[in-house]
């Protein structure tokens, strides 16, 4: 099996790549890429994203065909997709950091900042937080409610359908921390960072 981790100049991903290798050992072929064909011919797709919601849009648009191949794996061919931080937030319709900017709407809702209640919360939301699990989603297998993942973000997803939604964590109010449309999957958090629980996670997603 093949799993290609999207590599689109979107800052530091080797913890990502680190944790997904250390998960497939020999049984499954990971590959770090841009090129278009070998994403195609990919079983299965991580989108990792660090920094803006602005500069990963930007970033992905600069490689061209990029977003049409995504768009054809995750939602033509239904494969399975993995979204990282802001590579989850992507999926929305829009996002509002920087500048209004146009997602890939996979999902519709919009990305917007944290209401930290007049500086009650300390923006970016660092380190770790528990998640609170509701729905029994395929990635979640085997992991405890009430686990801590890793978070780094400033803005969140807030989606129109909220059956989507697989896990919330708690900061200044309920955050969507995961969600599970189909293929389609997301983490607000880190699994890469996320110690044992994270690295099961990541495992999960490889053994769909």
């Amino acid at each position: 099996m093949n799993v290609t981790i999207v590599d689109y100049n979107s800052g530091n991903i080797s913890s990502v790549i680190n944790s997904f290798k250390e998960v497939a050992k020999d049984k499954v072929n990971i590959k770090v890429t841009s090129d278009l064909n070998k994403i195609k011919s990919s079983d299965k797709v991580v989108l990792p994203g660090q920094g803006s919601f602005k500069s990963c849009v930007d970033a992905l648009n600069k490689i061209n065909g990029l977003v049409e191949t995504l768009n054809e794996f995750a939602i033509s061919n239904k494969k399975p997709l993995l979204g990282i931080c802001v590579g989850l937030q992507m999926f929305a319709d829009l996002g509002y950091e920087e500048t209004e900017t146009k997602g890939l709407g996979w999902i519709s809702g919009k990305v917007l900042k944290i209401d930290n209640q007049n500086n009650k919360f300390k923006l970016p939301h660092i380190g770790w937080n528990e998640i609170n699990i509701i729905k029994e989603g395929k990635i979640f297998k085997d992991i405890k409610n009430k686990s801590h993942m890793y978070f780094v973000h400033s803005y969140e997803l807030v989606p129109d359908d909220k059956s989507i939604i697989s896990a919330t964590t708690d900061y200044a109010s309920n955050i969507v921390c995961s969600v599970e449309k189909e293929n389609i999957f997301g983490t607000q958090f880190h699994p890469e960072k996320s110690d044992k629980m994270g690295l099961k996670i990541i495992e999960n997603f490889v053994n769909l």
